[in-house]
């Protein structure tokens, strides 16, 4: 099959979320079962700074932006065996910023759209598939099926191309004015009907990825089911109910080529399931460069996250004093919220040498975290699918989580009794519920031949790309029987 991915961002190249991670995983994966794969993205200027003498000019093309005609230069660099495509145009992708131009959104991603279709046939790719990611890409099955199917001029070019959609987190949806369909995508205001992308008075471009895409995937199955629930699902549970058997659980994989403690040179020292001696030397050297009291015996607790109220951080903040009275340590390593990083900072001068507020992002210092831990705090209000859990698996770093979405398809709670499991699960979102989960936990740290048993099940736990890659090529493979 020729597959061809579009997204507003995958790793190595620009990453601000977990979309990054996906884009940088699973096209090379699928290109690993003899598919032919390539990724477009936009090519932001943090692209064009890093990778600009890697990447080389293919060709270029005028599009249409409603009364607006953009240049649009395509560049082209192998990366992992996949071939990358970027659409170039120094007005849309420019600046420092990757998001929040606000209304002007939508201009840049109509344009990055348009480009992404008139590209495919400018570069004779023909795709049997093309799989967009989230609300920036998700007007491009419609555009697709009304504007470039059965067109005479493309003589017959786009007629047999299947859409799927990936919904990473349905929270964002890129809701715009009614007006932006006639002014940038010469559409009819018909298309602004309750039926089709109306959305309390305005539309909604996820919607229309919904409504349009051939098949449409979530990142996890839990998250699948959780979305026909008006909770979950962020006013757009009517249509994901009628969408809801063209719609697939899948998933997210972690890199075992990016994260393996064995093979991570920015932690104090390589370990593995089979030699978990190195996890106690990264926790003392994550102690002393913290400035935490350094104790083997203390369980010290990470969360690692945006600081955002999705995360669950309010109800650390209620029990804050009752987890540690729990004779633990906690590092925080994030940014966002002012509420949450004035707490956490406060939290640090209150409990000197027992907590470390960490208000940044930095790569290296979450890896040393995922190393030197014994237990990894996501009390999510909603996670679509998470990678932090799976990583902090990875490295020996026990979750304590909550049971929604993808949490709860890749935490395995502790059965005492059977001395089973991979983690420790609460159910409803609640502070004390959450405090009591931490409190079994930390009683069973003390045990320390069924902590290791416990941490050496969760460390050789399967969640690689390899088995999430196979389910997306069986989706694809149904679309183009």
């Amino acid at each position: 099959m020729k597959i061809v991915y579009v997204a507003t961002e995958a790793t190595p190249f620009v990453k601000t979320g977990g979309l990054a991670d996906v884009m940088g995983a699973l096209p090379y994966f699928v290109a690993k079962k003899e598919n032919d794969v390539c990724l477009i993205l936009p090519y932001y200027k943090v692209i064009r700074d890093k990778w600009k003498y890697e990447t080389k000019f293919v060709t270029s093309t005028i599009v249409t932006v409603g009364w607006r005609r953009q240049y649009a230069g395509v560049l082209q660099l192998k990366y992992n065996g996949v071939t990358v495509y970027f659409i170039d145009n120094e007005f849309y992708f420019g600046s420092d910023y990757i998001y929040g131009y606000n209304e002007y959104e939508a201009e840049r991603f109509a344009f990055f759209s348009r480009a992404v279709l008139d590209a495919v046939r400018l570069l004779d790719i023909k795709p049997d598939i093309l799989h967009v990611n989230d609300w920036q890409t998700a007007m491009i099955p419609l555009m697709l099926k009304e504007q470039y199917m059965y067109k005479p001029e493309y003589n017959g070019y786009y007629d047999s191309i299947k859409t799927v959609l990936t919904i990473h987190n349905l929270k964002y949806q890129g809701i715009f004015e009614a007006s932006v369909l006639p002014d940038l995508f010469s559409l009819s205001p018909d298309y602004a009907s309750m039926d089709k992308l109306e959305f309390f008075g305005k539309i909604n471009f996820l919607k229309s990825g919904i409504i349009y895409s051939d098949k449409i995937t979530t990142v996890s199955k839990t998250y699948k089911d959780e979305i026909r629930d008006p909770f979950y699902g962020e006013n757009l549970e009517g249509i994901i109910n009628i969408r809801y058997n063209d719609i697939h659980g899948i998933l997210n994989g972690v890199d075992d080529g990016i994260y393996d403690p064995i093979k991570d040179r920015t932690i104090y020292e390589k370990y593995s399931s089979s030699k978990v001696e190195g996890k106690k030397i990264n926790k003392a050297g994550l102690q002393r460069e913290l400035n935490l009291n350094i104790s083997e015996n203390i369980p010290l607790i990470a969360m690692i996250s945006r600081l955002v109220a999705s995360k669950g951080y309010d109800l650390v903040e209620r029990v804050i004093d009752d987890i540690m009275s729990f004779n633990v340590q906690m590092v925080i390593l994030g940014t966002g919220e002012d509420r949450y990083e004035n707490f956490f900072e406060y939290a640090q001068n209150r409990y000197p040498g027992r907590i470390s507020a960490l208000i940044r992002f930095d790569d290296e210092m979450a890896r040393k975290i995922y190393a030197g831990s014994d237990m990894f705090l996501m009390p999510s209000l909603f996670e679509p699918c998470g990678i932090s859990q799976l990583i902090a698996l990875k490295y020996g770093s026990v979750p304590v989580v909550r049971a929604t979405g993808g949490l709860n398809d890749t935490v395995i709670p502790y059965n005492a009794e059977k001395n089973k499991g991979t983690g420790f699960i609460f159910q409803n979102y609640n502070a004390h519920e959450m405090a009591h989960t931490l409190y079994l936990a930390c009683e069973l740290y003390k045990d320390k031949e069924k902590w290791t048993k416990l941490m050496i099940r969760g460390m050789k736990a399967n969640f690689s790309w390899k088995k999430s890659a196979e389910e997306y090529i069986m989706v694809y493979e149904n679309l183009v029987k």
